[in-house]
């Protein structure tokens, strides 16, 4: 595998820096597998750039946030300095193709079953986590482990575990079988009567909330939530004390309604005073995906003619964003550059929607605003080579300096 690298590392006597210029080599390579001139050119332009009768508008807060930049830097740092040792990562470490795309040119390869992991061999966990049996199982086999988990995401894990120490149900705004949520599942069962519910949005926290106010029968959410709920889980008896946690990557101003539901909800069952010992809540949002909410928020306070989001079909947070900007304008979430087929034909993922679909007559005519962000699993690269083909297919041409990549 070290054909496969891109630097040679001297030999340096001194442990200490010898890890500083790995890190610092790997760092470069990051940077040069995934940034863009021409998203740093719109940057340093004040987010807006005018090409013919495009105008493009950058949200002020847009791709990689500091887990992701974290994750990969690790990735990468595990690469080349095991690169006589099979890698594995045990899932996407990010949920974007072009990086995952990447990270497989480099041989790190994907993990079907930790039970396959040898001593010899170094396993990355992505930024999502991994549930607590598996890296169990990983540490009992003895190998290297290079654990890339988001900080926010432990900053959930101490808080649900703390809930099941303490007896309360853990209401976990998020989807069930993403896999953050399925590692913050596993936090909350591995303490000895741990129990939750995963809730997807605010209608299925209403029929929490009916149930604990007691008008619902607790009978009816068993099978409702027969698959969000961990194993034996009773509505009847469960639902008492309960404490609030969220998949990092969801809207903030919806775990904030759901939280203010099911509080009025335990308020309307108990009393005030009764309700302060049986309802915690405490905002787990990630403060990056927090601010590239609040981000694209301001830039549709001036809609654009049509927004673009770019990011895998598969990420949440850039999910979200597709959903706050559909309410305003025109909203395309793409995967990738190429889904931009022609000014008359684009391939996409509506808000709200699980598949991507294919619309005609996209591109209006004339002079337009195309306001742009992207997830933060998504590489400036992938989002710089987006705005090269919308200027392709509108007919435009692109500054010299852009030409040679994105």
């Amino acid at each position: 595998m070290a054909s496969q690298a891109t630097v040679t590392l001297p030999e340096i006597a001194n442990p200490g820096r010898a890890r500083l210029f790995v890190q610092a080599a790997t760092r470069q390579i990051v940077a040069r597998d995934f940034g863009s001139p021409v998203i740093e050119a719109i940057r340093q332009r004040g987010y807006r750039y005018r090409v013919g009768r495009l105008a493009f508008h950058l949200a002020r807060e847009f791709g990689f946030c500091y887990g992701v930049d974290d994750a990969l830097d690790l990735a990468y740092e595990a690469r080349y300095r095991f690169d006589s040792r099979t890698i594995y990562l045990t899932g996407e470490i990010i949920h974007n193709p072009v990086v995952n795309s990447r990270l497989a040119a480099l041989g790190i390869r994907r993990l079907d079953d930790v039970a396959q992991v040898t001593p010899q061999d170094v396993v990355v966990i992505p930024a999502f986590g991994l549930p607590v049996s598996d890296l169990a199982h990983l540490r009992d086999t003895g190998c290297t482990i290079v654990d890339t988990t988001c900080g926010s995401v432990v900053h959930v894990w101490k808080r649900v575990e703390r809930y099941a120490r303490d007896g309360f149900t853990t209401i976990i705004h998020g989807k069930h079988d993403h896999e953050e949520t399925t590692a913050t599942r596993s936090q909350v069962t591995s303490i000895p009567g741990g129990r939750y519910v995963v809730v997807r949005d605010i209608a299925e926290a209403e029929r929490l909330a009916e149930v604990i106010a007691g008008a619902r029968p607790a009978a009816t959410l068993r099978d409702f939530f027969a698959q969000a709920a961990s194993p034996g889980f009773d509505p009847a008896s469960g639902l008492e004390k309960i404490g609030l946690a969220n998949q990092t990557t969801m809207l903030a101003g919806e775990s904030l309604a759901i939280a203010e539901r099911l509080r009025a909800a335990m308020v309307a069952r108990y009393g005030e005073d009764e309700t302060l010992f049986r309802f915690r809540s405490f905002d787990t949002i990630c403060s990056a995906t927090q601010v590239r909410q609040d981000a694209i928020a301001e830039l549709l306070a001036f809609p654009p003619t049509l927004m673009l989001v770019v990011g895998g079909y598969n990420s949440s947070n850039t999910g979200h964003l597709c959903e706050l900007a559909s309410a305003v304008c025109p909203t395309y979430h793409i995967a990738t550059p190429d889904c931009i087929a022609s000014a008359d034909v684009i391939r996409h993922k509506p808000a709200f929607e699980a598949r991507e679909i294919e619309t005609r007559g996209w591109l209006p005519q004339g002079e337009i605003v195309i306001g742009l962000t992207s997830g933060a699993s998504t590489p400036d690269r992938s989002l710089g080579e987006t705005v090269l083909r919308l200027i392709q297919v509108a007919g435009e041409t692109a500054p010299s300096a852009w030409a040679t990549r994105a």
